[in-house]
């Protein structure tokens, strides 16, 4: 970690996993350092909660799902299961460092991912309404602004303010420009087409090397938040997990594509933990997903676009490992519209909690300043009481 500068502010992009990291606090809401960091788990598709946290004491479950539930899921309690792919997801459930937030998600019942990816990174109150994102503003109200090293800035993490991207060539010699060469393209251009050029010389000169692979770029992520003067806040995307087909094997239900995305996932996850060594004492890590999946089987061995669905947290600042649901049942009469799990917890009041967790700021202000709501309800003591 010796040879990256993060500086205040960085994100690294590589192939399906995008890593934004941003650092100390120079002024805002917060006094000091704030108590901790966050990182977004962003699973693009719409995962299916029914299958990750499958809720093994409803009785309409198995009647109306075995083929997508998992034999062999680790019980959490008499209600609920873990697929048996987040093996260490498990283990931190089992040491108290472990949460999952059930028939959650954020209010979006379109079930269009354009929209719903929108809406989740934008958190506003309804698609394409907002140019920037709550992370993006939760920085900014903390003082944590932020810089892309990607050729576009992801919607989550983007402020009022300005924020800054680049992406560094791959070029021989490109990060090393002939100063006097841009000086003199700077001459012939307006005064603010000057200040660009000398811009983009200042940003070549960044050197990054990064591992390509999600679980990697998570360790990467926890060393460098785990500096004195690293960042406090990360983005992580896992794509793929829009199971309209063979989300499992036919005959094994442990096995198929969700499985494989989950071991994506609980690999991230682990990531971050050695990464972070004892700052992950102050870290949160949160999953977050456009919806979640029907829940009757379709006819090619998947689930189609949902509603309800479950987030995953882990840190070393949860008190305890819960389960936390206001389960509303999966009988025909009980389902959103007669197909989706009906989602009984804001998904936005999580990320508030979480918010208000890391960053310090206070709930008012993240209801209606972040996630442009002032009424959203406050579900901290829930999570982290």
């Amino acid at each position: 970690m010796s040879k990256l500068k993060l500086k205040r502010r960085t994100l690294i992009k590589a192939g399906a996993a995008s890593l934004f990291m941003s650092g100390m606090p120079v002024q805002g809401f917060t006094k000091g350092k704030p108590p901790g960091s966050i990182s977004v788990i962003i699973l693009e598709g719409g995962m299916d909660g029914l299958a990750a946290v499958p809720p093994i004491g409803d009785p309409d479950l198995m009647r109306m799902r075995k083929s997508l539930t998992p034999e062999h899921y680790q019980p959490l309690n008499d209600f609920f299961g873990l697929h048996p792919s987040l093996k260490f997801f498990a283990q931190l459930m089992a040491h108290g460092h472990a949460s999952a937030v059930h028939a959650s998600a954020f209010p979006y019942t379109k079930r269009s991912h354009f929209e719903g990816q929108n809406l989740i990174e934008g958190g506003g109150l309804s698609p394409f309404a907002e140019k920037s994102g709550w992370l993006g503003r939760a920085l900014e109200l903390a003082g944590l602004a932020g810089r892309a090293l990607s050729l576009d800035m992801p919607l989550i993490l983007r402020g009022h303010k300005d924020n800054d991207n680049f992406y560094p060539a791959s070029i021989r010699g490109s990060n090393k420009p002939n100063v006097d060469l841009v000086d003199i393209i700077a001459m012939g251009h307006s005064r603010e087409a000057a200040q660009a050029f000398k811009k983009i010389a200042r940003k070549s000169e960044t050197h990054v090397q990064v591992p390509r692979d999600p679980a990697s770029l998570a360790r990467y992520a926890g060393q460098a938040i785990a500096q004195a003067d690293g960042p406090l806040a990360s983005v992580i995307r896992v794509k793929q997990f829009d199971t309209h087909a063979n989300q499992v094997e036919e005959g094994d239900a442990d096995r198929g594509r969700l499985a494989q995305q989950l071991t994506v996932v609980d690999d991230v996850i682990a990531g971050y933990r050695r990464g972070l060594g004892e700052a992950w004492n102050n870290a949160i890590i949160l999953t977050l997903t456009e919806f979640g999946r029907t829940v009757a089987v379709n006819g090619t061995i998947g689930s189609d676009h949902g509603y309800g669905s479950v987030g995953l947290l882990a840190g070393g600042c949860l008190p305890a490992s819960r389960v936390v649901a206001d389960w509303p049942g999966l009988s025909k009469r009980d389902q959103f519209e007669k197909r989706d799990l009906q989602a009984t917890i804001d998904y936005r009041s999580v990320c508030a909690a979480c918010l208000e967790k890391s960053l310090g700021l206070e709930h008012d202000v993240i209801a209606s300043k972040v996630f442009l709501q002032p009424d959203l309800p406050r579900v901290y003591e829930h999570l982290f009481a």
